[in-house]
């Protein structure tokens, strides 16, 4: 599997910067997904994620940054300034940012109200039954559910969904192969009653 596989999320659920205390340290906390809330339209499809799909996911390396960037990283689970729960209503992360420039920055414009909202970046489990399709004729639009996820890389702090039309290609080509089966079995079921209907 290469890294064409890897999708992007965005949530509008917001992120917030939190404090306990005047003497405790800054935290941002978010959730990274939530389970069965259908997206915004992915180019012609929407989806849901199944709140199982989490199940056996490798979450053991997970990353907290800005909008997806390597370079700016507020957390990570392997070094403990991460810290990721599976709830009722999805993926909880908690991350206790660096004293860093970029760290201090997202900060003050989180403070303002100018950046709240989280994003998630994963893979599907393609082998073990994945993701489902299915087709709404009264909206016209496909309709995806996320059964099971095999990873997850990052959850971060995002500015906005830059890249919906750009990181769902991974969907579309997974669309694409969806729709080219439903026209084979179409096809498949036209040639049989055919055939019924000529008596061979």
């Amino acid at each position: 599997m290469g890294t064409m596989d890897k999708e992007r999320r965005l949530l509008t659920n917001k992120v917030e910067y939190r404090t306990d205390s005047e003497d405790s340290s800054p935290r941002i906390v978010g959730y990274g997904l939530r389970f069965n809330v259908w997206s915004q339209d992915l180019g012609g499809f929407i989806e849901r994620i199944d709140p199982k799909a989490l199940d056996g996911a490798d979450m053991s390396d997970v990353r907290c940054l800005i909008d997806h960037e390597s370079g700016k990283i507020i957390g990570r689970t392997t070094s403990g300034t991460l810290r990721l729960s599976v709830d009722e209503f999805g993926l909880r992360y908690d991350a206790d940012p660096p004293d860093t420039t970029y760290a201090n920055d997202l900060i003050t414009v989180m403070k303002r109200g100018d950046v709240n909202q989280s994003s998630f970046a994963f893979r599907i489990d393609y082998e073990n039954g994945g993701e489902e399709w299915d087709y709404d004729e009264e909206k016209g639009i496909y309709l995806r559910t996320i059964h099971k996820i095999k990873r997850v890389f990052d959850v971060s702090v995002v500015t906005y969904a830059a890249y919906v039309q750009a990181e769902s290609l991974v969907s579309n080509r997974s669309l694409e192969c969806y729709q080219h089966e439903l026209r084979r079995k179409q096809e498949h079921e036209k040639l049989l009653l055919e055939i019924d209907l000529l008596g061979i």
